[in-house]
């Protein structure tokens, strides 16, 4: 039967009823602005350029955990100092994507600072570069070994990411040098209820534990001394207040919503049975 002007006006506060509740759920959503979450903020032009200031040299500490790599003419004696830097099931698991990360025992500082290398001894080497110490060590190794080369490596560089990022975690970095937007890139960026105009850098450096805001947004950020991340840094990535009010509203709204349910569940019905009349 077809439906009538006086059937559908039966209709109205049932329907009405449906669209006032439905305009209360979009009315609590949340929206983010793109101001918000555009990176490097600045200058429109076309080509711009900006000096570079901020150089960050990493320097070995006490506990550091130290790959030496020496080759030379005689593949024996070079065994004696590679074994410690071979993988064992006594090395460290760090957390990482993709499952537990294992990493060799290596050369371990210690707390004065120093490492014992086989044939050469007890050696200083904090507040080193690695390529300082490499040279050290090549220099001591002559005595030994014909025509020897030495790599140094820091094998536990790790930096923590945590809050409104895609992958969360413990990242080992190779490099020794990374800046904050790299770290954040391998932690596949921030979600969009990222705050990126207040990004918390946590630093523990000569007995002091640092707390430095950054902002993504701007151009600022090449300027900082926490644009480079130092080993051990924490980066916490907080939420934007439309991702609690968003938690917040959804745990509000889920009784809303199954009552929107069952009043167009009866408004189906309802429509049956006039059509039916």
């Amino acid at each position: 039967m077809i439906l009538t002007y006086k059937t559908f006006g039966k209709l109205i506060p049932a329907i009405m009823v449906v669209v006032c509740f439905s305009a209360i759920i979009l009315t609590n959503s949340s929206c983010v602005s793109p101001k918000s979450i555009v990176y490097f903020q600045g200058d429109s032009a076309a080509f711009s350029s900006q000096e570079i200031t901020q150089k960050y040299v990493p320097m070995i500490q006490t506990s550091d955990i130290l790959s030496i790599i020496v080759g030379s003419l005689n593949a024996e004696a070079n065994e004696v100092f590679n074994a410690p830097n071979t993988f064992t099931t006594a090395s460290t698991n760090y957390s990482n994507v993709g499952g537990p990360r294992v990493q060799p025992l290596g050369y371990l500082v210690d707390v004065d600072g120093n490492i014992e290398v086989p044939l050469v001894g007890k050696m200083h080497v904090a507040g080193m570069r690695t390529t300082d110490a490499a040279d050290t060590i090549r220099a001591k190794l002559v005595n030994y070994l014909k025509e020897p080369s030495v790599i140094v490596r820091n094998l536990n560089f790790k930096v923590s990411v945590l809050g409104e990022v895609k992958l969360p975690a413990v990242y080992v970095i190779p490099d020794e040098k990374i800046s904050l937007p790299e770290v954040l890139s391998l932690a596949g960026d921030l979600t969009i209820y990222g705050n990126r105009n207040n990004v918390m850098v946590i630093r523990e450096e000569q007995g002091k534990r640092q707390y430095a805001r950054i902002d993504l947004t701007s151009r600022d950020i090449f300027n900082s001394p926490y644009y480079y991340i130092h080993k051990n840094d924490v980066i916490y990535v907080e939420p934007v207040k439309a991702r609690m009010l968003d938690t917040d509203s959804r745990i509000r709204t889920v009784p809303l919503v199954v009552t929107i349910v069952g009043g167009i569940s009866t408004l189906g019905i309802l429509i049956l049975n006039l059509v039916r009349l």
